[in-house]
């Protein structure tokens, strides 16, 4: 099982995120590092925010929305296993459901992070919402689901995820920062195009972004498929507080936003909003205003 590190020097010039790179032992076979940021890494901070990327992003994503966040708390960003500073195994097979689930377990258990407002998008939600709401609640006080999903392998994906999917397993040669830019309103700069692509500067290192797409539960029978089963009966007694907070342009997750709402029962106690002039990269298109919502949510508990 080949592992590779992307070198330091492909993010010397990825522009506005300019954080100190923190590394842990990921549970996984091998012993591959995780990479993440930690805007407060002693911890003294009263609030804690908990931001999960998803395909084929990785932290640099939630750049726009981590100076307002940090100043209302702590911020931690971590790269899946794959993606971003995070090491990478260069074939497809070795990534699993459960390779990024226990590996972002075993992330927040090396952390000891508690008291944690999750911010989660895409695949973020994918993995992040079954283990804050299933498997460690205690550590969880609010949740934002942006542009989340819930796949259970009983409700349906939209047309346009199943053409995603496709395009994504059937690409020569996956161009990830045209993945991204396709996925915004905003069309990105060269330099900004430039950071979504640092992180692989091969094939081989984009194991991890071919892998994912096949990896969404598309029925009952899938890995995965069964936390998020448990995932829909556990939000129907989710008592704290649950942002549902999606963009008005995004096909792909758009008809999940209302099922949160009326799953949830407390998620209908927050404002009823679409954000504007967003697609599915939330965070690249209104990251500011993202997080002007969340720092808002957290203030009202």
């Amino acid at each position: 099982m080949d592992i590779v590190s992307t070198p330091e020097s492909a993010f010397d010039d990825v522009p506005d995120y300019d954080y100190e790179p923190r590394y842990v032992a990921a549970d996984a076979p091998g012993d591959p590092e995780l990479a993440y940021v930690d805007t407060d890494p002693e911890g003294d901070s009263d609030e804690t925010f908990l931001c999960l990327h998803g395909e084929p992003t990785w932290g640099y994503l939630y750049r726009k929305m981590v100076p307002a966040l940090a100043e209302r708390g702590r911020v931690v960003v971590p790269d899946f296993l794959g993606f971003g500073r995070s090491d990478k195994y260069t074939g497809r097979d070795a990534y699993t459901f459960d390779l990024h689930y226990d590996s972002l377990a075993g992330f927040v258990e090396t952390l000891d992070l508690t008291g944690v407002t999750l911010v989660c998008q895409d695949w973020g939600s994918i993995l992040g919402l079954p283990y804050a709401v299933s498997d460690a609640p205690e550590r969880f006080d609010r949740i934002v689901a942006m542009n989340a999903l819930l796949t259970d392998g009983e409700t349906a994906l939209p047309d346009t995820w199943y053409a995603f999917r496709d395009m994504v397993v059937d690409a020569g040669e996956l161009d990830v920062s045209r993945v991204v830019d396709g996925g915004c309103v905003t069309d990105l700069s060269a330099e900004v195009r430039a950071g979504y692509d640092a992180p692989f500067p091969d094939e081989a290192s984009k194991a991890g972004a071919y892998a994912w797409p096949p990896m969404v539960p598309q029925d009952a029978s899938m890995p995965g498929a069964d936390r998020h089963a448990q995932l829909r009966e556990d939000l129907g007694e989710w008592e704290k507080p649950f942002f549902a907070l999606f963009a008005d342009s995004d096909p792909i997750t758009e008809r999940f936003r209302d099922l949160f709402r009326d799953l949830v029962p407390t998620a209908d106690d927050e404002p009823n909003v679409w954000v504007e002039g967003a697609a599915h990269f939330i965070q690249e298109d209104a990251g500011e205003r993202c997080a002007e919502h969340i720092v808002d949510f957290v203030n009202r508990h």
